[in-house]
């Protein structure tokens, strides 16, 4: 199987929060669109420090990460950001990682949009397909 990419858009929660309640207009809310490699390896959405500023993403706390390659190290854990896939969304925190060669769409982002990789295809799929389930714990 090949890497996958998928486009996803991202919003900064607290932006679209500010929006509602009318402190910003929607036009002012920080947003980027960009081809993500999906990495279900990852447990949730990675990005580069620069794609945190252009977001506005606050750091949140530190988080202990080890990378494909097997480096250890203490990286920001940013958010909280809106992942928008076609019509789902998932609302979750960025690790962010300097030097990162593109955004990494996570396990938990995928998981809760209710979505999946489809290895024949090579594409991200609904998991059931157009209709969204919702698992409750």
């Amino acid at each position: 199987m090949s890497l996958v990419r998928t486009e996803i858009t991202l919003k900064n929660t607290a932006d679209m929060i500010r929006s509602q309640d009318g402190h910003i207009k929607e036009p002012e809310i920080r947003q980027t669109t960009v081809q993500a490699l999906v990495d279900t390896g990852a447990w949730t959405l990675v990005i580069d420090p620069a794609t945190r500023e252009k977001l506005g993403l606050r750091i949140i706390k530190t988080e202990t990460g080890t990378l494909a390659d097997g480096t250890v190290a203490v990286y920001n854990l940013a958010g909280p950001v809106e992942v928008i896939w076609k019509n789902r969304s998932a609302t979750c925190d960025a690790l962010v990682v300097p030097g990162a060669d593109e955004v990494l769409l996570g396990a938990i982002p995928l998981e809760t949009m209710d979505l999946m990789v489809n290895p024949r295809l090579e594409e991200v799929v609904g998991a059931h397909g157009d209709q969204i389930l919702h698992t409750l714990k």
